[in-house]
C-alpha cells in the first residue's frame, strides 16, 4: 500500500476530503470498514488507515471504493489532488524504477515528474505490472522465484 503520512499531511485539504467522502460515503451504504474491506479487497487496517488519516489510499482503492460505494466516481475524481499531497509528503520525485544497475530503465515516454497526472499514471502501470506478475499462475515445472527456487 501506500506510506504513512507526516503528521501535517494528515491535515490537508485534498487528503482530508478524501478521507471523509470515503466515511461518509462508507456510513451512507451502512457498511463497517470490515465490510467495505472485504467487498473492495483491501484489508480492514488499510480502510481504517486511510480513513484516519494515517495512509493514504492509492487510485486503485479509490476506483475499488466507488464502485463498491456507488459513488459515481467521487474519490477517483479526488485522487489526482491526493496523489499530488502523497508525493509532497513522501518527498518523492517520481515513479522508482526497478532494474540492474548496468540495464539503466527505459521509460516508454518521456514524462514530466512535476506534473501529478503522469505520476500518477506511471504509480498506477507500475501497480498493474506488479499485480498481473503476482495473479499470473507460474509455467508448468517452474517454481515462484523466492519460494524454494533452485533448490532439489
Amino acid at each position: 500500500m501506500d506510506r504513512t503520512t507526516p503528521s501535517n499531511a494528515a491535515h490537508s485539504g485534498a487528503s482530508h476530503r478524501f478521507r471523509a467522502e470515503l466515511r461518509a460515503w462508507r456510513t451512507r451504504q451502512g457498511l463497517t470498514q470490515r465490510a467495505l474491506a472485504e467487498r473492495v479487497r483491501f484489508s480492514r487496517e488499510t480502510v481504517a488507515a486511510v480513513e484516519s488519516g494515517r495512509r493514504f489510499g492509492s487510485h486503485e482503492f479509490a476506483v475499488r471504493c466507488d464502485e463498491v460505494l456507488e459513488t459515481g466516481g467521487c474519490l477517483a475524481a479526488l485522487w489526482p489532488q491526493v496523489a499530488a499531497e502523497q508525493l509532497a509528503a513522501d518527498g518523492r520525485r517520481g515513479p522508482r524504477f526497478l532494474g540492474a544497475p548496468s540495464d539503466p530503465p527505459v521509460p516508454p515516454a518521456r514524462r514530466d515528474a512535476r506534473d501529478p497526472g503522469a505520476v500518477v499514471a506511471a504509480i498506477d502501470e507500475l501497480r498493474e505490472l506488479i499485480g498481473q506478475v503476482l495473479s499470473a499462475p507460474p509455467e508448468s515445472g517452474e517454481r515462484p522465484a523466492g519460494r524454494g527456487a533452485g533448490r532439489s
